[in-house]
């Protein structure tokens, strides 16, 4: 899957993809911007890895690459698709007034810097989630439960030869288990806030890397770990590519004096859960509907094992895992 998208897409989700300060690109193009990687650029867990420990090129994406923001702030920034300045929320009460909206999920990594700069992939929901499956286990399971299964993988496809040793060729992390994490939910949303800066070692390899970011081309993907049997192959969420990025032009985002983050899980009524196992097809293809209201925040824990390059096992600790970073 690639940034495109096909032209036949409705005008909200070429406004969100368009609207950043960070370009949209073409699928061949490297320059300064983003786009939607093909998943077959990540090595995933296969149908027998259990027992072969062998990987497969990653398919086709669980969610469609809805829009990149590159932006900073005057403190940390989180809980992106909930402030009253996102371009994201805007678009979507614009669009959808009523309340019914599609569902969105946001990936925010939050830079360690001064001027506190954060990278958010968004991505949508365009079929509707089986119930027990592992995506559907995830948004309803713990905080806990997510810090153990939220995985990334990062490829450099570009950059100097000192950042590439850092960071290696293809680095995995369970970044639940090596960063602080912070899962922020609605009933039309599902937020990851990952604090690069709560790890002495991943802010190093960062701060490392900033310092060539306008020179660099990384992809990441998102995904849930799969550990048993049932659920392997695993599955991308998404992914997103963004190259050169300037510090210059990142947009500037305050955060409200009414920001809240409350832990409000027990509360989310059953019309979130409804509106997740119905999906938003209608939103492509018209005839549906759904709504509802929440947030959680979590810290790292839980662990899991860690894969490397060659599809083998890591049980290490804490600073091995981010290493992998």
């Amino acid at each position: 899957m690639d940034s495109s998208g096909g032209r036949n897409e409705p005008d909200w989700i070429e406004r969100v993809k368009s609207g950043g300060s960070v370009p949209l690109l073409g699928p061949d193009i490297c320059s300064y911007g983003w786009m939607s990687p093909p998943g077959e650029k990540f090595m995933v867990r296969g149908p027998e890895y259990l027992s072969t420990r062998n990987k497969i090129p990653g398919g086709e994406y669980l969610l469609k690459p809805l829009g990149f923001d590159w932006v900073k702030g005057s403190v940390k920034i989180g809980d992106v698709l909930n402030h009253p300045n996102s371009r994201v929320r805007k678009v979507l009460e614009e669009e959808f007034p009523t309340g019914d909206k599609p569902f969105v999920w946001a990936f925010n990594l939050q830079v360690p810097s001064k001027d506190n700069y954060s990278a958010i992939a968004y991505f949508i929901a365009t079929k509707p989630i089986q119930e027990g499956s592992l995506v559907d286990q995830f948004l309803k399971g713990d905080d806990a439960f997510r810090n153990s299964r939220m995985k990334l993988i990062a490829n450099i496809v570009k950059g100097p030869w000192i950042v590439r040793k850092a960071v290696g060729e293809q680095a995995i992390c369970i970044i639940g288990r090596a960063l602080s994490c912070k899962y922020c939910v609605t009933y039309n949303a599902f937020e990851v806030d990952v604090d690069i800066g709560s790890s002495m070692v991943a802010a190093a390899i960062v701060h490392l890397a900033f310092g060539y970011v306008t020179t660099l081309t990384v992809d990441i993907a998102f995904l849930i770990e799969g550990q048993t049997e049932s659920e392997l192959p695993e599955q991308i969420l998404g992914a997103v590519r963004f190259s050169e990025l300037n510090p210059a032009s990142a947009s500037s985002i305050e955060q409200s004096s009414d920001d809240s983050a409350g832990n409000l899980q027990s509360l989310l009524p059953t019309r979130f859960w409804k509106s997740i196992g119905q999906g938003f097809s209608q939103y492509f293809h018209p005839g549906a509907q759904e709504g509802g209201s929440n947030s959680g925040s979590a810290h790292a824990n839980g662990g899991v094992d860690h894969e490397n390059r060659n599809g083998g096992v890591d049980d290490g600790g804490r600073n091995e895992d981010i290493k992998k970073w």
